[in-house]
């Protein structure tokens, strides 16, 4: 296997306060390997402070892990030469949350899309340029007549956001790491959206990293699915068994969340855990053994005591949980690479 992105057990802690005495443990030991040989989906899911946007922001370079780290190709990203990282740059593209903010009001949409072109040194001329943006446009599913020439107000939501995915498409990217791409788009963009991004996967090899706090889509569009809690990884595996079948009480609780169109019932029916998942959790720093154990019903002494390693249940997922401890035990490097070559 070759690995094209690996994020080696990272961890990312951020200081506040005064003397840096404060402390917020953002994303703790988290291993995950793209695979360059064979192109994926894998979603990275959580609710709100999980961790998922810390870790994305590891992933592309952002920020620095704490311990742990980020390799593209097999190299340190703290180590890269400027030639390696500007090509670690052009590979490895993001899609965020709000398209608008990656918008200057005062200039046209064509900005966001000369400026990597000229940047990257992609092109020898102006109608080249002209020409390649009007291509990646079509492959993100937009008019270029319709597009170019207008300020971001004049476009919709969607249009916008797909106006970011026709910019990371124009460096050729390997991986796109897509943060939350259509939680701000109403509900008759999203399937449009992301089936644009499957198209990709299948038509172009272009492997996702999907941020994202719904596990509806996240079960729509990938293979693989790490659930986040406080920065650790719960449970991880293959899309399909991680959703309709949940081990961890977390992952339960989570996919008991999605709503049906009866709202007098859940996906996942009544979950046993959700009177005492409802309770305010305990800062972080408090809680030295698993993380969800004072939200867990099935709580016991030794969750208190050490945070639970991951165990294998099937062939393809594992859950960080006592209650699963009859399984083998498994690091999350080697979950990664049993992911990274099905």
């Amino acid at each position: 296997m070759i690995s094209l992105l690996e994020a080696q057990h990272v961890s990312r802690v951020f200081h506040s306060g005064l003397l840096n005495k404060g402390h917020t443990l953002a994303v703790d030991g988290v291993s995950l390997i793209i695979n360059e040989e064979k192109p994926s989906i894998t979603a990275i899911a959580g609710e709100s402070g999980s961790g998922k946007t810390t870790l994305a922001r590891l992933l592309l370079g952002v920020i620095q892990p704490t311990s742990g780290s980020i390799l593209y190709r097999g190299q340190n990203l703290a180590a890269m030469d400027r030639p390696t990282r500007k090509e670690f740059r052009r590979q490895v593209q993001a899609i965020f949350q709000d398209p608008y903010e990656a918008y200057n009001p005062v200039y046209k949409v064509d900005q966001v899309l000369t400026t990597p072109v000229y940047k990257f040194g992609l092109v020898h001329s102006r109608e080249e340029a002209h020409e390649r943006i009007e291509q990646s446009l079509r492959m993100a599913g937009l008019r270029p007549e319709e597009t170019l020439g207008r300020y971001p107000h004049q476009l919709s939501g969607g249009r916008r956001q797909r106006i970011m995915v026709a910019r990371a498409l124009l460096l050729n990217p390997r991986i796109i790491l897509a943060d939350e791409p259509v939680s701000m788009v109403d509900a008759s963009l999203r399937a449009t959206i992301l089936e644009s991004l499957v198209k990709l996967k299948r038509e172009f090899g272009i492997s996702f990293i999907y941020i994202t706090h719904d596990l509806t889509t996240a079960y729509q569009v990938s293979q693989n699915i790490y659930v986040l809690y406080r920065g650790s990884v719960a449970e991880v595996g293959g899309v399909e068994k991680v959703i309709k079948q949940p081990k961890h009480p977390y992952t339960r609780l989570l996919v008991s969340s999605i709503p049906l169109p009866d709202p007098d019932k859940h996906w996942g029916g009544e979950s046993e855990i959700e009177s005492k998942a409802s309770a305010p959790g305990a800062p972080q720093a408090e809680l030295i053994g698993c993380k969800f154990s004072n939200r867990c019903p099935y709580v016991m002494a030794e969750c208190q005591q050490t945070a639970p390693p991951l165990y294998l249940t099937d062939d393809n997922r594992a859950v960080a949980c006592y209650l699963h401890k009859s399984g083998a035990q498994i690091s999350g490097k080697e979950m990664a690479e049993l992911l990274a070559n099905l």
